[in-house]
């Protein structure tokens, strides 16, 4: 017989796979409360498409969207004035975030980075998180 586990143990059950729907649905809101400010609720959402990536273990796909979640966290920081966090998750934000487009990233990810960059250093409003159609132009328009 084994030791019981503490009472403080969570037992994770593997999460189900994320259908393209379900995907593209936490997509559009994470788009749109990002686009809202709600930087919080937008790293929420993005964190479930994220864990799905983790899951299919595309390790470049998992540093971008880790970009795009460190993006929100950043700009959030930003509004309460952490200039710390700013500097520590920004930069981390914009280095994930380097680099061409990848086809497979459903998000907006090179214009959204240089107006992060520009956001965090306090030259810019907020860039807009945008989805790009199946062809990979952008959906939404500036």
């Amino acid at each position: 017989m084994g030791h019981p586990l503490p009472s403080s143990t969570v037992l994770c059950h593997p999460l189900p796979p994320v259908t393209p729907e379900v995907r593209r649905a936490h997509l559009t809101r994470a788009c749109d409360l990002f686009n809202a400010g709600d930087y919080w609720a937008a790293h929420e959402a993005l964190e479930t498409v994220w864990r799905s990536i983790l899951r299919d273990g595309d390790e470049a796909a998992v540093l971008v969207w880790q970009g795009l979640i460190q993006g929100a966290a950043a700009l959030l920081h930003q509004r309460r004035g952490n200039r710390h966090g700013v500097a520590v998750v920004g930069r981390s934000a914009l280095e994930k975030l380097a680099g061409p487009q990848r086809p497979d990233v459903e998000v907006e990810t090179v214009r959204f980075r240089e107006r992060l960059a520009q956001a965090l250093a306090g030259a810019a409003d907020a860039p807009r998180l945008e989805l790009r159609d199946p062809d990979g132009e952008r959906m939404t328009d500036d």
